[in-house]
């Protein structure tokens, strides 16, 4: 129980005044993901395969582009292995730029450990070329040893090149204009209410207000007067003015790990939650049944089944009007419930609609 109290303690500090630039983003301003394909070469013979064949076959294109012909079928090598190459093209990155990118076997390669990474071209979903990428491939795992005695630890067939792309084509991000959309990472009315509110009396000038709301999740923003020629610092500015965000109530729930995360807004309504747990246990043991000395009998084993049932004292709460997810916590606490009994008792609570939030199963 001392894990929910922490969760809950986290979940009411993220109730304070937020900047602007956590609740919202420019539209436009993003991120682009880019995409390409290689080989990682040098492998100490972890590399991909024979029945492989496009691995040899991209080696075989990647020599004759370099003046050497040679068949893919006659090449036999265990040191190369085909990858797929992921990274992020942020905004407004520039030619000339580093970004690191991430290096994933696609063959049936065992290790990339020590590899290099051959020149390749990174693509956006236009199919245009924006970085391209080499240098040596770093991986978070590694294999020891061999055949029984062998360990591997964490994935060593993915790494990654830290800087190891460079920006070729600017990223298609818009700059900055006269007119500005704020996008609300949450849709919420209340909390696009209040960052026009904040925005019109930081910036407002002559009573004109410069922020309008068109939905719960789109603000446009003017560009005022006084930042017509630097609407660099009116994104500074604008992105650190704060608003206390307004957030639905919301119980969520990993029955996995059995992980609760719930807010301090979790009302619940008047409810008595009687909890106990019933256990039957079903045991087989064999006998061996062994026939008398000079017997006409055979031996035979002979199962023995058990039935045990047990049933623990129902433990209760009563909980009345108006209280929240605090009680709630205590008094589970209290009579001794797991995780695990918490989960079960707010999915019937959810059910039984005494629990006033959302619930939300991961």
């Amino acid at each position: 129980m001392r894990t929910l109290a922490t969760f809950l303690l986290l979940f009411e500090a993220a109730s304070a005044a937020t900047r602007l630039k956590d609740l919202a983003a420019v539209e436009g301003v993003r991120e682009n993901q880019l995409v390409g394909y290689s080989l990682v070469v040098g492998l100490a013979g972890t590399g991909d395969r024979s029945q492989t064949m496009f691995p040899t076959q991209s080696l075989a294109n990647m020599l004759q582009r370099m003046g050497v012909t040679i068949s893919p079928t006659a090449i036999r090598v265990a040191n190369t292995a085909a990858v797929m190459i992921t990274a992020t093209l942020p905004a407004f990155a520039q030619p000339g730029s580093k970004i690191d990118v991430t290096a994933a076997a696609i063959g049936d390669a065992a290790n990339l450990q020590g590899g290099l990474l051959i020149l390749a071209e990174l693509r956006g979903a236009d199919g245009r070329v924006y970085a391209v990428a080499q240098g040596p491939v770093v991986t978070g795992g590694f294999v020891a040893g061999r055949s029984g005695t062998q360990q591997t630890v964490n994935h060593p067939t993915v790494g990654r090149v830290p800087g190891g792309a460079i920006v070729e084509r600017p990223a298609p991000t818009p700059p900055p204009g006269r007119k500005l959309r704020l996008q609300l990472k949450q849709a919420d009315f209340t909390t696009a209410a209040r960052i026009v509110e904040a925005l019109n009396k930081t910036f407002a000038a002559a009573g004109a207000p410069v922020a309008a709301a068109e939905s719960s999740a789109l603000i446009a923003v003017d560009l005022p007067s006084s930042f017509a020629e630097r609407p660099v610092e009116f994104m500074a500015q604008l992105e650190n003015v704060t608003v206390d965000a307004d957030r639905p109530a919301r119980v969520v729930i990993n029955e996995r790990t059995g992980t609760i995360v719930m807010g301090k807004d979790v009302h619940i309504a008047p409810v008595a939650v009687m909890h106990g747990s019933l256990t039957v246990e079903v045991q087989t043991t064999y006998q061996v049944s062994q026939p008398a000395p000079l017997g006409a009998g055979t031996t035979e084993v002979v199962p023995q089944v058990g039935v045990g049932v047990k049933e623990e004292k129902t433990r209760n709460i009563v909980l009345k009007q108006g209280a929240t997810v605090e009680e709630l916590v205590r008094a589970l606490s209290a009579i001794g419930s797991t995780p695990r009994d918490v989960i079960a008792i707010l999915q019937n609570m959810r059910a039984a609609g005494a629990l006033e939030a959302e619930l939300e199963v991961i």
